[in-house]
């Protein structure tokens, strides 16, 4: 068993929610009864499983020492107690904020240089860009050889954001006109890889602009998959990209411990070479705190990767 407390300087990470296009809403859908998302939905009376970091305080197990700096999915706690096997040792002095611990980076990772591997010369598109993931997945397709990489996000602050402080080549906000007249603005011969995680509209989109053979990693289809039944978009049209030679390739995000370690070599290596942004949102408070810090991020006060450190 392993034990994790509040250490008394600021070791305990709660994390709330990284706020994208639509993941506000995905979270929203976990609470409801009729929930659609094919994970486990949130229920009254359990704790919020998302992902914490703490410091040891007991150990019976060999894995973990006493002041080892751990993760779990034990959720919003101040306290957390279970198997060896439920708990991630991490490495104290890989970065010097420990939220960097945090966030979607091994899904951003995984999807843009294993499932629809960017290389030298793609032109990247990349639905819901402003958020934890995409926020990620277009700095590390720049880090990785990308030509061009344009991203679509909620509003023109956001789509500004991409570009002038995460490196995005263009952004637009989809609210602002046809997603495919934009694409065809800013990738005029084609986009060769696609990060999905709106589907829809801005999937139809996509396969307008995509080049024979481009590469469509579905991370999600979040316009599909939310709201009533009378609200959401139909289901990706897959006939038609099996048509124009386009490889469809959805995968899961949950991941194996070597792809998080991939993930957090290259992170690490990225940010101290200067070449990588990691957007993040810090809040200070106590664990009493967390759930009114849960409904800003809600009403999208906070931008990025969002957590809790407790004092």
């Amino acid at each position: 068993m392993i034990y994790t407390k509040v250490s008394a300087w600021q070791e305990v990470w709660l994390q709330l929610i990284s706020h994208q296009v639509g993941l506000a809403a995905t979270y929203l859908e976990l609470m409801r009864a009729d929930c659609t998302i094919p994970v486990s939905a949130w229920q009254p009376g359990q704790r919020v499983g998302v992902a914490a970091i703490g410091t040891a305080i007991r150990s019976d197990s060999p894995d973990l020492e006493v002041s080892d700096l751990a993760q779990s999915m034990t959720g919003w706690s101040q306290y957390s107690a279970g198997p060896a096997g439920s708990y991630l040792k991490l490495d104290r002095d890989l970065f010097a904020d420990p939220g960097c611990h945090l966030g979607q980076g091994p899904t951003a990772y995984y999807g843009m240089a294993d499932v629809a591997p960017v290389g030298e010369g793609d032109v990247v598109f990349i639905s819901g860009a402003a958020g934890g993931v995409g926020s990620l997945a277009g700095q590390i397709a720049k880090c990785l050889g990308a030509a061009r990489v344009i991203g679509s996000a909620g509003s023109p602050a956001k789509a500004d954001y991409l570009v002038n402080e995460l490196g995005y080549d263009a952004a637009f906000d989809y609210h602002g006109g046809p997603a495919a007249q934009r694409l065809k603005e800013f990738a005029p011969e084609g986009i060769s890889v696609f990060f999905d995680i709106v589907g829809g509209e801005q999937y139809d989109a996509a396969l307008q602009a995509a080049r024979p053979g481009a590469r469509f990693g579905l991370c999600g289809f979040l316009s599909s998959q939310l709201g009533d039944a009378s609200d959401r978009s139909p289901q990706p049209d897959r006939t038609a990209a099996e048509a124009k030679g386009i490889e469809l390739l959805p995968f899961s995000c949950h991941h194996t411990p070597d792809q998080i370690a991939a993930w957090r070599e290259h992170f690490s290596t990225w940010l101290s070479q200067g070449r990588f942004v990691y957007p993040q949102t810090v809040l200070e408070g106590r664990i009493e705190d967390v759930p009114q810090a849960f409904l800003s991020l809600l009403q999208g006060s906070y931008r990025g990767n969002v957590s809790v450190r407790l004092p």
